[in-house]
């Protein structure tokens, strides 16, 4: 199973991990973060649960935006999947995604912190919302990709 999460915004003051995301981190296979980790030991931190792959966001410190791809695309449970922090504005997003990521089977991105999960041309586009972070979002979620499918899973 692939675990996909994003903008943790980690740490500030008391903010963790919630149980529940722990869990699921905990039996992942392959981590892949959308970027806004927002410091390095967070990245150091979820790299002891499974291999990580990511792309840096636009609250990263420098040294993430240094050792980490604004775009990336992962082999993994043959799929092919695209990461991208930011992908513009709603109006055309499925289409740019597509477009950014020919021949990805799903391609996930962050930044906004709201949950997707949909199938648009053969593609499924995925935001995994934000595990700590909600802001307009109904709750804290992260997404898993088990049997080439996506899904979001709430924490709250």
């Amino acid at each position: 199973m692939i675990a996909i999460l994003g903008d943790t915004h980690m740490p500030r003051g008391a903010r963790r991990l919630p149980g529940a995301c722990v869990e699921v981190l905990a039996r992942a296979e392959l981590i892949l973060h959308t970027g806004d980790f927002t410091a390095a030991s967070v990245l150091a931190e979820l790299r002891a649960f499974a291999p990580v792959q990511a792309v840096h966001g636009n609250m990263d410190e420098e040294s993430l935006c240094e050792m980490l791809p604004e775009r990336l695309v992962v082999e993994a449970e043959g799929l092919s999947i695209g990461l991208v922090h930011d992908a513009g504005p709603v109006p055309g997003r499925a289409a740019r995604l597509r477009e950014w990521f020919p021949g990805c089977d799903v391609v996930a991105y962050g930044h906004t912190h709201m949950p997707e999960v949909v199938s648009d041309r053969g593609v499924w586009i995925v935001n995994p919302g934000s595990p700590t972070e909600r802001r307009r979002a109904p709750g804290h979620t992260i997404a898993v990709v088990a049997g080439g499918v996506p899904e979001l899973v709430t924490l709250d």
